[in-house]
């Protein structure tokens, strides 16, 4: 096996043998809850922002929240709370604001509010329905929501289930008329062996199951790959640590095929990395490195919630997990091994691909299921391919191809296209009603 080689300075991006990897489902489930997009000038251009102004816009943005609220003709008991802001060269500003009913979230009544720079404004929202609910006192007791729930996650055949947090009573409004409703959260671990967090919505009337997704965010396909990279470490005493001081202190961790906790943090004596376990944990440090520099120097995002903070990244994930994934919760991206636990999925393109769903939670946050999750998983093709090009790598030449290299359909085929989706069968070319 080639060694690979890395250095403490500044990762400069040099080539490395890449085999491009994808995720998951196809992009065309047309059901489910909505999520309010901006609405947009044809061809206006975002300013970057860095993260202290980003903080001071948002923190802006909530100290006006009651007018804002007052001006977009909300009712009495309804409050905003602001999440995300862009601001546009020629002025207009775009803020995304979750609702509150009575203090309860409100899930589904998310909205962006659009003010030009004369003051004009707009909104678009997610649910055009009036949010209003006849009380909130519950019918049902919140034991009925945590029971239903775990039987949900049981319907799913997962694994090792338990809601070990209370449900929370929210106001349900992604779909039709707003109900009074628990949202349960129940983990565990689905049949592959991936992490569960299932989220169960029943209303809190009839008990009725009103809704679900799953929050852990899966990437599939099988990778081997070699090369030589330079990567930005860290020295601990005598040992060099894969701890990327520049990128917000990423660290690369080694589950030694576990599937909880955070594991053991790859160290070496010399900084000279490669062979053995330590392999996928270059290609899982060396994805990270090119994925923050890739948002950070073509968008100005610093770091994926665009806070400074490096997320980590953990390596050798179960026995035989052919998969990856991205998990809120914990800030973190998992690769498993692969099939005989001898080919990681620590491929560039599914650490761009799975850290873009972390750049999509901490703005947008599209729930991963129906309409509004074909959106999250195009949004990270995307940027995933995207971060390819960035590369820049000789070897693997970015295109528009999903998992062209990994023969996961066993005739040289690709994941997926974005050239034509509907050509792997799945996809679907585009949006219809």
């Amino acid at each position: 096996m080639r060694r690979i080689t890395s250095t403490p300075r500044k990762n400069t991006l040099r080539a490395a043998a890449l085999i491009a990897s994808a995720a998951m489902v196809a992009v065309g489930v047309q059901t489910g809850s909505a999520t309010a997009q901006p609405d947009r000038e044809s061809g206006a251009t975002a300013v970057q922002l860095s993260a202290a102004q980003r903080v001071s816009a948002l923190r802006d943005a909530q100290d006006g929240a009651a007018a804002t609220a007052g001006k977009i003709g909300l009712g009495a008991k309804e409050k905003l709370v602001a999440r995300d802001v862009v601001k546009d060269a020629d002025g207009t500003v775009h803020t995304r604001y979750e609702r509150t009913y009575a203090g309860l979230p409100v899930l589904g009544g998310d909205l962006v509010v659009h003010v030009k720079k004369n003051g004009a404004r707009s909104v678009t929202k997610a649910t055009e329905a009036t949010i209003a609910v006849s009380g909130t006192d519950a019918r049902q007791a919140p034991a009925a929501a945590k029971k239903s729930a775990l039987a949900a996650s049981t319907a799913k055949k997962n694994a090792k289930t338990a809601a070990n947090t209370a449900p929370r009573k929210v106001v349900w409004a992604a779909t039709g008329k707003p109900v009074l409703a628990y949202e349960t959260v129940v983990t565990g671990f689905q049949p592959d062996g991936t992490p569960s967090e299932l989220h169960v919505i029943t209303d809190a009337s009839t008990g009725a199951k009103l809704f679900q997704h799953e929050a852990v965010e899966t990437g599939t396909g099988t990778s081997s790959y070699s090369g030589k990279v330079n990567l930005t470490t860290t020295k601990s005493g005598s040992t060099y640590q894969l701890n990327d001081g520049a990128r917000g202190g990423h660290k690369t961790y080694d589950l030694n095929q576990g599937t909880s906790g955070t594991g053991t943090l790859f160290t070496d004596a010399d900084d000279v990395w490669g062979g053995g376990r330590q392999t996928a944990g270059v290609d899982a440090h060396y994805g990270a490195a090119v994925t923050w520099d890739y948002y950070k120097n073509v968008h100005g995002r610093n770091g994926i919630r665009n806070d400074g903070r490096g997320a980590y990244s953990r390596t050798h994930y179960g026995n035989n997990y052919v998969n990856a994934f991205w998990q809120d919760s914990c800030f973190c991206m998992t690769y498993g091994d692969g099939q005989g636990n001898s080919r990681p999925l620590t491929a560039l393109d599914v650490a761009a691909h799975e850290m873009s769903h972390g750049v999509t939670a901490a703005t947008a946050r599209l729930i991963y299921s129906g309409e509004s999750g074909g959106l999250n998983e195009a949004t990270s093709d995307m940027y995933g391919t995207a971060a390819e090009f960035f590369a820049n790598n000789s070897t693997d030449v970015g295109d528009y191809l999903i998992g062209e290299k990994i023969n996961i359909n066993g005739n040289g085929t690709p994941l997926r296209y974005m050239d034509k989706p509907s050509k792997d069968g799945r996809s679907k070319d585009s949006w219809y009603s």
